[in-house]
């Protein structure tokens, strides 16, 4: 699965680096002057090889202590070094790295940050077969057809949901959540449903006071890969034209759908205030885990950081099905090779096994990722099985319709600008019209 660090990173913060671009302009003058990505080896003669591998997941390092383990064992000329770096370091260190030519020779990449490393040359053209893995994840890494990234796993987003406020409501998760920008469908009669203030009431309810509400039915809030992006989609609207190119969430179909997201925080009062949700500061998650919130939509890698904390049993329903169908956001991750690691060789061969069967089933079936592999999310559905929790609708959406985060150059130092404008429109500052059109100028004008 992605791991999009978890919605903490999310909370997602997805701390990208402003100015990567900018950065990253001089690699290939200066990444000439270095050495090269791992340590350790030689130059040939039958010497030792230490590759460099990256990542930013603590957890999912475990697992991968026990994959490279097998790796060395099938290749006993290769040792490969885990370098584990936080989230909001892990990019600012690799644009040095790469301006440097130090860059770990294998590393974890994302859609997002994707055009900016492989249209500056950072990254080495991979060979897989992408017929063997989940066509959204391999899509994320194809540049000028070729492609720059072994597919790694991915995650999606899905409706994880409180069991106990459900019971206590006497309401049932229906078997297929709708909703439509006029506030028809099952998913905002659901909310109502769940919402409660001080007294007992619900919205629409005489006397329900929205200042004094107890516990929500839904997370509505700013939060792009979880929450409006879904909803344009599942409208027929589009983030970007095309791949590595503009952006066009300000059309009719787009900002229907952002209208109806900010619509439950102001309107129908089902879901939590901005002043309490928007990034960088925002509690959705905490709220979530103190029963605050009965419906909350985040990815599946959010599970070992939601469910262990959690007093209340965990339910996962699909997202709900707008006009157009339900349309929801794939983020996967890739294996990169960096294009002047001093062991190419060995660091493509690490990538290229990274992709196979053994090591992501190894990750699938202790519970880390989905792998991006088809046919292997079995091992996932039943570790998490085994800790009582059913992500099947997970698995299941994967199937449908799904999409990638934008994949254009400049998203990196255009995410703060888009959370500053979506904030003022989750807040009511600004109309969704007048925050696609801010939002749409501002990141298309980051689009190299």
């Amino acid at each position: 699965m992605l791991k999009n660090p978890p919605i903490r990173c999310a909370l997602l913060a997805n701390v990208l680096v402003k100015g990567l671009a900018t950065t990253l302009a001089s690699v290939l003058a200066l990444s000439a002057c270095g050495t090269g990505g791992g340590d350790g080896g030689g130059d040939g003669g039958g010497e030792k090889v230490t590759l460099t591998y990256r990542l930013w997941d603590d957890q999912q390092k475990v697992g991968y202590e026990k994959v490279m383990a097998a790796f060395e064992k099938a290749n006993p000329d290769i040792d490969v070094r885990i370098e584990l770096l936080p989230y909001d370091q892990y990019w600012t260190k690799l644009t040095a790295d790469a301006v440097a030519g130090t860059a770990p020779d294998v590393f974890w990449m994302t859609p997002t940050q994707f055009p900016e490393y492989v249209t500056k040359g950072v990254l080495a053209p991979v060979k897989v077969d992408t017929a063997k893995y989940h066509p959204t994840v391999a899509a994320s890494f194809e540049y000028e057809g070729k492609m720059y990234g072994v597919p790694k796993d991915w995650g999606i987003v899905g409706l994880l949901y409180n069991k106990d406020l459900f019971k206590k409501a006497g309401v049932e998760m229906p078997d297929k959540l709708t909703w439509a920008a006029d506030g028809s469908g099952t998913l905002l009669e659901t909310a109502r449903k769940l919402t409660v203030d001080e007294a007992g009431k619900h919205p629409g309810d005489a006397g329900f006071d929205p200042d004094k509400v107890e516990t929500y039915g839904f997370a509505s809030w700013n939060h792009y890969q979880t929450q409006w992006m879904n909803w344009i989609a599942s409208n027929g609207g589009k983030l970007v034209d095309k791949p590595f190119g503009t952006y066009v969430f300000n059309d009719a179909a787009s900002v229907q759908a952002l209208q109806f997201g900010v619509d439950l925080v102001n309107k129908h009062h089902v879901s939590p205030p901005a002043t309490q949700t928007n990034p960088p500061t925002g509690k959705v998650t905490d709220m979530f885990k103190a029963g605050k919130i009965a419906m909350f939509p985040a990815n599946n890698a959010l599970l070992p950081f939601v469910a262990p904390e959690s007093t209340f049993e965990v339910g996962v329903a699909p997202m709900p099905k707008g006009p157009q169908g339900r349309a929801v956001n794939l983020n996967g991750l890739a294996e990169a090779v960096y294009a002047k690691s001093k062991h190419p060789e060995e660091a493509m061969r690490l990538a290229t096994w990274l992709g196979t069967q053994e090591p992501q089933k190894m990750m699938a079936d202790e519970g880390y990722v989905f792998p991006a592999l088809t046919g292997l999310e079995r091992g996932y559905v039943d570790f998490w099985k085994a800790k009582g929790i059913d992500v099947t609708p997970f698995a299941e959406e994967a199937k449908g319709t799904t999409f990638p985060l934008p994949i254009t150059t400049g998203f990196t130092g255009f995410e703060t600008k888009l959370n500053q404008i979506f904030n003022e429109m989750y807040l009511g500052k600004l109309s969704p019209q007048q925050a696609a059109d801010q939002a749409v100028a501002e990141g298309n004008a980051t689009v190299k």
